[in-house]
């Protein structure tokens, strides 16, 4: 039996500091960086390649503890018995190979195999994707699951083939609200003049514009330390994601607005799928739709624990009128001047939910 290569991580990051010593220009070092990991991840393909073995490399930028990537352990381990251990995936949470952005350019150039991101970040590549991050869009989370479960889901999922980003499945995000260290939000008017961290997502950017405050995109690794130091007064997040980070232990007051329902996106590089069999696809395509559902109990549960955590760690959370919210930014809304989206939208808006999810 021939012998399948392991990689090491460690070996890539001495690579990257080494890269990083000899270029004092970030685009250079960015660049570098994917040449590197594009070289090492086709080694660990071409060792594979020659037994019946698949590896598939799947990166994220989650916590192992996040229910997100419980989630991607059940698409794993269906995956594996699905395919009598033929497609075997290795995970790299906690943003090992990357950034979101980084790693889906790594997927389009055919480096690496999967990856999980938020829907925002993939607007950023697929156009109809930045439709989900609109505030107020869902009337509320069973319109919500409604909607990304059905025909509408499904196109924009499939829309990312043009962009080399096969979308699988979603799996649920929750709904955003906003945090902050030294004053509760109340009304838009409370958001006035403070630094809030957002995705690099202009929806997000224009949202938190049009409330008042001062949009500040910046990497969520980034954001513990921001907060700590004054950089930014407050971002949003989701109850599990706020408890993961623990964000918590620096904002004490979390705002439930529910401004925005951004899923997640469980993506798939079309180069490595143009590698698999008809049955591998199938095979890929049905655990994807196990784990979602296995990932929304997941989240559900997570949720509960988050909110009786946050309590016990002295977070004030306030219930809040969503009018005036919806209200201030429905210059968001109509901002989207394409016609192939304002006609993806309106479809959203009259979806009529589904009695029972």
């Amino acid at each position: 039996m021939s012998k399948v290569f392991r990689p090491q991580i460690y070996t890539v990051s001495w690579l990257k500091i080494r890269c990083f010593m000899m270029l004092s220009d970030r685009r250079s070092y960015s660049i570098v960086t994917k040449m590197i990991s594009f070289c090492f991840l086709l080694s660990l393909y071409g060792c594979a390649s020659t037994s019946k073995l698949k590896r598939i490399t799947l990166a994220h930028g989650l916590p192992i503890s996040h229910p997100v990537h419980k989630g991607i352990i059940v698409f794993k381990e269906v995956l594996a018995e699905k395919s009598g251990g033929t497609l075997d995936i290795h995970i790299y949470p906690d943003g090992q190979l990357g950034s979101e952005r980084e790693v889906l350019e790594l997927l389009q150039i055919g480096s690496i195999a999967a990856t999980k991101v938020s829907a925002a970040t993939m607007a950023n590549f697929v156009p109809e994707y930045s439709v989900l991050g609109i505030p107020y869009i869902f009337r509320d989370k069973t319109h919500y699951f409604s909607v990304i479960g059905s025909d509408i889901g499904q196109l924009i999922l499939d829309r990312g083939t043009a962009y080399g980003l096969q979308g699988l499945c979603f799996y649920d995000a929750g709904s955003r609200s906003f945090y902050t260290k030294t004053k509760p939000v109340r009304t838009p008017e409370d958001l006035k003049s403070l630094k809030i961290r957002v995705m690099n997502d202009p929806t997000a950017i224009k949202m938190v514009e049009a409330l008042g405050g001062s949009p500040t995109p910046m990497s969520y690794g980034e954001l513990y330390t921001a907060l700590q130091q004054g950089v930014v007064d407050g971002a949003e997040n989701n109850a599990p994601s706020f408890v993961t980070s623990r964000h918590f232990e620096i904002c004490k007051h979390y705002t439930l607005d529910a401004h925005t329902y951004v899923p997640d996106v469980l993506i798939m590089g079309t180069k490595f799928m143009e590698t698999l069999t008809a049955q591998e696809k199938q095979w890929i395509q049905e655990a994807a739709a196990v784990s979602a559902k296995a990932q929304k109990k997941f989240w559900e549960d997570s949720e509960v624990e988050s909110y009786a955590l946050l309590k016990e760690e002295g977070v004030h959370i306030y219930k809040v009128d969503q009018k005036p919210f919806s209200e201030q930014t429905e210059v968001v809304r109509s901002s989207f001047s394409d016609p192939a989206l304002q006609t993806l939208i309106k479809q959203i808006q009259s979806y009529k939910s589904k009695s029972k999810e």
